[in-house]
């Protein structure tokens, strides 16, 4: 049985299959291991339904997404998918001012990186729950948007669902009743990534509107196309003193959360819980800038792909952990790592940059990831077609080589990745390695060098570094 699964902390569905055709579904939070030959399985809420369908992981998972979770048919932004995007989260932290976001557009213009979705990260607004732009930090805000529009950018503003508790809108927003309680009544304050902070209560419908209500002023007021939602975690819920108007589990609030961000196209989430088929942009739980999280790329994009959510990004590119990038200031960062990783994220649905490789890269190795860019805009009518697809199958746009050809051997590959039917990638994921091991099934390959394989074989194929190995298969 080969199993799919959830990941702690991020994207996660109450769902299990296999290459046999086996699956469990519960609509809960559930357990399990296995036991020798024997899955046990153990949820202190919901019932189990345990069937099979077909022999093979595609079958099985064509039902239990028509079954549990079928494609709206609606996409996210088309953006998101045909030009690369671009986070200002690793080289400004919380110094998100109006100049230097500003400058970074700037410079990924100058750098030849073509435009794409800019996401203004954690602190441009004045306080948590206070949801303006600061002005201290903005002095035309509204110009900034008009200016980064008219350069080619979308840009999107990262928000989350807590408020200080000692700001004028916490107070406002506490008489009406919009926040967590504890058991005794009290506001339910507690301590997150950021401090300590009030949680809006997602189970009040009217403290839902209040809140989407501001983020429609800010697309009204400023041109804002859209918002990264971030803190969803269900853990951030996971405590026996939360009072909510409506009880529900911690996964709950985590599916609450990322509805609030349906009616904005433009959107980005790293946790979430059971809303595969839904026009929603998954980016990868953060990874450090090491080559071990480099490695989890493809597993990891191949899993959530498994449980329904087709419409992935890969962490930023380099790593998305902030604290490898400043607290190591005697360890310089691994130009190496950073290609390989640009190469990886080059033909997943999304690609995502943060560290700005124009700063932190000589100019050869440059010249590499601002190729692995143009070569995800080149491809990305072909990308969106893909997506497209997919929100009409509900198939994943990432596909597991098992899932396209299965009991051919391919159960364990999880370093190559299908993008599509026909599109096979094998990204370079060790370091030092300038070759590496690519599976072919049955068919014509042509690949990016324009040499053709003929499969069903396993060949040793150079990888220099500025080399990233694709193949499309021949009609």
């Amino acid at each position: 049985c080969r199993a799919r699964s959830t990941m702690p902390h991020a994207e996660a569905q109450p769902l299990l299959i296999s290459n046999k055709g086996r699956y469990v579904w519960n609509e809960e939070q559930f357990k399990f291991a296995f036991d020798g030959e024997n899955l046990k399985l153990e949820s202190k809420a919901g019932n189990f339904e345990i069937g099979i369908q077909g022999d093979c992981l595609r079958e099985v998972y064509r039902h239990v997404s028509r079954t549990y979770f079928p494609s709206t048919g609606v996409l996210p932004d088309e953006l998101l998918f045909v030009k690369p995007q671009y986070n200002t989260w690793i080289e400004l932290i919380y110094d998100q001012r109006e100049e230097r976001i500003r400058k970074y557009a700037a410079d990924i213009l100058a750098g030849g990186f073509p435009p794409g979705v800019l996401m203004i990260d954690d602190n441009w607004q004045e306080d948590y729950g206070v949801w303006e732009f600061h002005p201290g930090r903005f002095t035309d805000p509204k110009d900034m948007m008009n200016s980064l529009h008219e350069q080619g950018f979308k840009v999107m503003l990262w928000i989350c669902p807590y408020f200080s508790p000692d700001c004028e809108t916490y107070r406002l927003m506490n008489k009406k009743g919009y926040f967590l309680k504890d058991k005794r009544g009290g506001t339910y304050i507690r301590k997150w990534w950021n401090g300590y902070s009030a949680s809006l209560d997602l189970t009040n419908p009217r403290a839902v509107e209040y809140f989407q209500g501001r983020l429609a002023y800010l697309v009204e007021e400023y041109g804002v196309d859209g918002f990264k939602l971030d803190a969803g975690d269900a853990n951030h819920y996971n405590d026996s003193n939360i009072k909510a108007q409506q009880a529900i589990s911690p996964n709950a609030f985590s599916e609450l959360w990322a509805k609030l961000g349906l009616p904005f196209g433009l959107n980005e989430y790293r946790a979430c819980w059971k809303l595969a088929g839904q026009p929603l942009a998954q980016r990868l739980r953060d990874k450090g800038h090491n080559w071990r999280d480099l490695r989890q790329l493809i597993p990891d994009a191949l899993a959530l792909g498994l449980m329904g959510y087709a419409y992935t990004c890969p962490d930023m590119i380099g790593g998305g952990e902030y604290s490898y990038f400043y607290n190591n200031p005697d360890k310089p960062l691994d130009q190496e790592l950073i290609v390989r990783s640009a190469q990886c994220s080059a033909l997943m649905p999304m690609m995502q940059f943060s560290v700005a490789p124009w700063r932190v890269l000589n100019r050869k190795n440059l010249e590499i990831c601002r190729k692995m860019a143009l070569l995800h805009e080149k491809m990305g009518p072909e990308i969106l077609a893909i997506a497209k697809a997919s929100a009409e199958s509900g198939e994943p746009m990432v596909r597991h080589m098992e899932y396209m050809y299965p009991h051919q051997g391919y159960a364990e590959i999880k370093d190559q990745f299908l993008l599509g039917d026909s599109i096979l990638v094998a990204p370079v994921l060790e370091q030092g390695k300038t070759s590496r091991t690519v599976v072919f099934p049955k068919g014509s390959w042509r690949g990016d060098d324009n040499s053709v394989v003929e499969g069903s074989c396993t060949l040793e194929i150079k990888a220099p570094l500025d080399r990233l190995p694709w193949y499309r298969l021949i009609p």
